[in-house]
Parts: structure tokens; C-alpha cells; sequence
């Protein structure tokens, strides 16, 4: 397996600049060799603001909207394309937010709200799991009434042949080399094997068995 992914929870963390939290990680993953990079901004409306915003800064990546951006990928056909680019050629994957939700096995445990409809909920599939980027904890003080993010994970792994999912806190980087992943950043995630207790992992974990999850 050729594929080279780094999947980032969040582009802008609190207090910082757009990208700067994973900075010297993106560096590290395209090395000097990488010159030209393809950036998709279809997860924004206003694509030439968002291009704008990425080629000042390494010019990578995607966040916005999950639902946007996968249905703009099939209204282009690039769903396969970029499959095959990873996968098969080895071309180097970045996404965050949205980005990373797409590289995943589905869209289903994105956090956004379906403002437009992809003919389905499935993604590229570059991993065999999915991914929630901006996992929040609970907060036992707060008086909101509805699903906290726990409880939203678990009602979709009610339903059955639903893979695991890999919450990522804001600061969290997941890095894919081949059939070895493993934690990066500065927070820990938070991992939902259907069944079974959710567990927390900090930054080194390896989760390369997730890639070969069969749910």
C-alpha cells in the first residue's frame, strides 16, 4: 500500500493562525522534494477566497463543509481519481476538518450540516474507519439538552456494520504510511470500537490496526 496521508482535526486551533498548529508536520510530510501542490476548495462557497487563503499558507488542505465538498467531488468525478492517485500511485493526501471526513469510509460521523445533498454518504475511503475531527468532550457543568458528541457516535454504531470511529480533538493529526498510522499533535483522541467502551489514546499511539478494521 503506497498511500501517505496526513489527516488533521481542525485547520485554525484557538489563539493560533491558520495552519500553524500542524505547521512543521505538513513540512515533514511533503519534504522538499513535493513543489506543486493541488488544493480542492469545494468545501467553501467562495472557492477563489478559500485558494487564496491556502496558497498563502503551504497552499494545502481542505475544511468547510463535509456534505459541499464530498457531493462537489462526485459532481467532478474525482471521488475514484483521487482514490487511485493515493492508493495506487502514491500521491500524498492532506486534508483537515472536511478534508479528513472525506478520506474516510463515510461522512456519517461529520459534525456539519447537510446544506447540500451528495448522491451518498460515501467517501473515498483512502481508511477503513471513519473519523469525527473536533471531537468535544462532555462538559458536566454545561445545561445543553441534546446529543453530546459520545452519544452521537454511539447511536451510529447502533446501526450495524458501522466501523470504528477516531474522535480528534482540536490539535490532533492522524499520519497514514502505508499500513502504519499513528497519533501526531498536541491532544488526545478519543477511539469508538462498536461494542465496546470508548478509550483515549495520547499523541505516539499507534493505530495502525485500525487499518485493517473490519468493522
Amino acid at each position: 500500500m503506497k498511500r501517505r496521508l496526513l489527516l488533521v482535526s481542525n485547520s485554525t486551533l484557538h489563539g493560533e493562525g491558520y495552519l500553524q498548529h500542524c505547521q512543521q508536520h505538513i513540512r515533514d510530510f511533503f519534504g522538499e522534494k513535493v513543489t506543486r501542490i493541488l488544493f480542492i476548495p469545494y468545501a467553501l462557497h467562495d472557492r477563489d477566497a478559500y485558494a487564496k487563503t491556502a496558497r498563502q499558507k503551504f497552499q494545502c488542505l481542505g475544511g468547510g463543509n463535509t456534505f459541499r465538498l464530498l457531493k462537489t467531488l462526485y459532481d467532478h468525478n474525482l471521488v475514484s481519481e483521487i482514490k487511485k492517485r493515493v492508493l495506487e500511485d502514491g500521491v500524498p493526501y492532506m486534508g483537515s476538518s472536511a478534508g479528513t471526513n472525506v478520506s474516510t469510509v463515510s461522512i456519517c460521523t461529520t459534525n456539519d450540516m447537510p446544506i447540500v445533498c451528495p448522491p451518498t454518504l460515501t467517501a473515498i475511503g483512502l481508511v477503513p474507519f471513519n473519523i469525527n475531527p473536533h471531537y468535544l468532550d462532555t462538559d458536566p457543568n454545561s445545561r445543553h439538552m441534546g446529543e453530546t458528541r459520545e452519544q452521537r457516535i454511539m447511536q451510529y454504531h447502533e446501526e450495524p456494520d458501522t466501523p470504528s470511529v477516531l474522535g480528534l480533538r482540536e490539535g490532533s493529526v492522524l499520519l497514514v504510511e502505508g499500513n502504519k498510522a499513528t497519533l501526531l499533535g498536541t491532544t488526545n483522541a478519543c477511539l469508538f470500537i462498536r461494542g465496546k467502551p470508548a478509550t483515549q489514546h495520547e499523541p505516539g499511539a499507534d493505530f495502525s490496526f485500525l487499518l485493517t478494521d473490519t468493522n
